[in-house]
């Protein structure tokens, strides 16, 4: 498992809802969290690591000594956004180096289900309901700098754009599979789960 870069087509991809936890869930699950934290992130969303399932994982903190911060959410869905828009500076870890400004609403309810099965309703404020936004945002196939004002994308345009070069460069020297091949293995990963 490793984190996929821009412009990588699954990262436009709107994951599927999740049908059947198993132990096998909740091992992809304990995966991306070791992936998050050995690349100093916050969150992670599974289409970040190539799959296509509405999935989740999260420590506000970042740091893997504090597991009760861990949540892992499957098929999130966010009911309710307020408490005004605040404005932060975001990055992701599917854009290295890349930092924009990004306006998200402050606190959300949403609920997701648990890797035991069980569903629940949290409301959350601050910085955890946006690593929840943000994370959410990839399971529907939108990255962080589409939430840019005009001139954070002005910004982003050049990073973005080399990244665009890099990602070709290795998909002509065989390390990235052809769209077709992507399309072909996310719908056989999905008959698992979807």
């Amino acid at each position: 498992m490793k984190i996929v870069r821009y412009p990588h087509p699954v990262l436009t991809y709107k994951s599927k809802p999740i049908k059947r936890i198993d132990q096998g869930l909740r091992d992809i699950a304990a995966e991306m969290l070791e992936l998050m934290y050995e690349a100093q992130g916050v969150g992670l969303a599974a289409n970040q690591v190539g799959l296509p399932y509405q999935l989740l994982v999260m420590n506000p903190t970042g740091d893997r000594e504090q597991k009760e911060e861990e949540y892992v959410f499957i098929n999130p869905v966010i009911q309710k956004r307020g408490g005004g828009m605040k404005e932060f500076e975001e990055g992701c870890l599917s854009f290295p180096d890349l930092h924009l400004t990004i306006a998200r609403p402050d606190e959300i309810t949403f609920q997701a289900i648990g890797p035991d099965g069980r569903p629940a309703v949290y409301h959350w404020k601050g910085f955890p309901a946006r690593v929840v936004q943000h994370e959410t945002d990839h399971l529907h196939g939108k990255c962080f700098y589409q939430r840019a004002k005009y001139s954070g994308e002005l910004i982003a345009r050049d990073a973005l754009g080399a990244m665009a070069a890099e990602f070709e460069a290795d998909r002509r020297r065989g390390f990235v599979p052809s769209d077709g091949e992507i399309a072909k293995e996310i719908a056989e990963l999905e008959k698992k789960y979807c």
